[in-house]
């Protein structure tokens, strides 16, 4: 189905006069824009429900609205079913380079994420257990006939190790999408945006998504846990993080078939999965030797 989406933003009543739309990039789940309203601009995404990746985007609302409360998230200035409109921030994105060189920034964000929003979640949040999701993802990829059906038995089996080895596991609220575009520098502060996947896992999901997804080295890894968890780190949490890491790229390698079949979005979803398929099974190797 077509849709016309600058007719859909026209037609919100929040604005207060003509509006200039211009599409926002980056996104690869949602369709995003910037309007400018009365010299005033405002973020636009348009997404429904995606039940395969288990996107709720009520989920998504509470998650935003409590990382607005702890202020690290914009303001929500209007939501209505499919649409959040969210306050623009004036600021530099991210990508991996900048991630890496500004981790004494991340640290206490991810920190905020983990600790001070669920006190702030009204309604039921989402657990976002990444095993679960994996089989899930398979469950959804054999229903479909996917051209990558006859990977699943290999990537079940691993996932089915990676979870055996990464516990026990500690709980927290996770971003659980630490890609660099979802960080905002103002110049004063760093935001966090993009809630979609947002819920209860391991936080040593959002550290090995955050190296994995930015290009860290084995020392700024290290890094990483030991500013992250304030202590010399073990070789048992060092085997933790790194079943938590290669299953955060199991999962993007899963999510990327899933959305080959999916989603209509203009995007190159087949490289994508032969890009993280790659980086799961050199990761994977590297755990078994």
């Amino acid at each position: 189905m077509n849709i016309n989406y600058p007719e859909v933003i026209q037609s919100l009543n929040i604005w207060s006069g003509e509006i200039d739309i211009q599409v926002l990039g980056g996104g690869i789940t949602n369709h995003n824009f910037v309007v400018m309203d009365n010299n005033k601009k405002a973020v636009v995404r348009i997404g429904q429900d995606i039940p395969e990746h288990l996107v709720i985007r009520s989920n998504e609302l509470m998650a935003s609205q409590a990382a607005n409360k702890v202020g690290i998230g914009p303001k929500i200035l209007h939501h209505e079913k499919g649409i959040l409109v969210l306050d623009f921030i004036e600021s530099k994105t991210y990508d991996p380079e900048l991630v890496r060189n500004n981790i004494h920034k991340i640290i206490p964000l991810i920190k905020k994420v983990h600790q001070e929003i669920p006190n702030h979640l009204i309604g039921a949040p989402m657990i976002f257990w990444v095993f679960h999701v994996i089989k899930n993802y398979a469950n959804f990829l054999e229903y479909k006939k996917s051209k990558h059906i006859l990977r699943i038995p290999e990537l079940l089996k691993s996932c089915k190790y990676l979870e055996k080895l990464s516990a026990p596991h500690e709980i927290v609220y996770g971003h659980n999408d630490l890609l660099a575009a979802n960080f905002l520098d103002d110049g004063s502060k760093l935001w966090l945006v993009d809630w979609e996947y947002a819920g209860f896992n391991n936080p040593l999901f959002d550290l090995g998504g955050l190296a994995s997804n930015n290009d860290f080295s084995s020392e700024q890894e290290i890094s990483l846990l030991e500013e992250y968890f304030e202590k010399k780190i073990t070789d048992k949490l060092l085997e933790q993080y790194h079943a938590m890491k290669c299953s955060s790229l199991l999962r993007e390698t899963m999510w990327s078939m899933v959305s080959e079949i999916s989603s209509s979005l203009d995007f190159d979803y087949q490289q994508y999965t032969e890009d993280y398929y790659l980086k799961y099974k050199e990761s994977y190797e590297n755990l078994t030797k």
